[in-house]
This record gives C-alpha cells, sequence and structure tokens, in this order.
C-alpha cells in the first residue's frame, strides 16, 4: 500500500456480531497491507457475505476490486 494511501472501513452490523466484524476488518487490512493502492482516501465497505469467504477468495475479489480501482485512477 501507497504511504498516500488512507483506507477506512464500514461494516455494518448486519455482518455479524464485534468479534465477526473486527476479524473481518483484520483481514481486509491484511490483504490491502499488500496491494499496490493508488495515492488517496479508500473507503471499503463489506457485507454480511463477507464474513462467508475463505481468505484466498476474499483475496481474489478485493484484488479485483483494486485491479478496477487502478484503471479508473490516472497514474
Amino acid at each position: 500500500m501507497s504511504t498516500n494511501t488512507r483506507v477506512a472501513f464500514a461494516i455494518g452490523r448486519a455482518a455479524g456480531n464485534a468479534v465477526t466484524r473486527n476479524r473481518l476488518r483484520r483481514r481486509l487490512r491484511a490483504i490491502l497491507a499488500t496491494a499496490e493502492l493508488p495515492s488517496g482516501l479508500l473507503l471499503v465497505g463489506a457485507g454480511p457475505a463477507a464474513t462467508e469467504l475463505t481468505f484466498d477468495t476474499l483475496r481474489q475479489r478485493v484484488d479485483g476490486l483494486v485491479d478496477a480501482i487502478k484503471q479508473r485512477v490516472p497514474a
């Protein structure tokens, strides 16, 4: 992750109790820590379905979103 990138997470109560939401937030943070994100602000939202995904599946989906962001943001 770029040093000029700031990430916030929006994970609602529908995703589960606090333990479940925090686990999902930690998983997302670990995935994004290794991603090459463009500089700027990023808000990551996740719904209840994200808690059911394996780490590898979650990584694949996040990587797809990161690729989509890179295509939209000028270099």
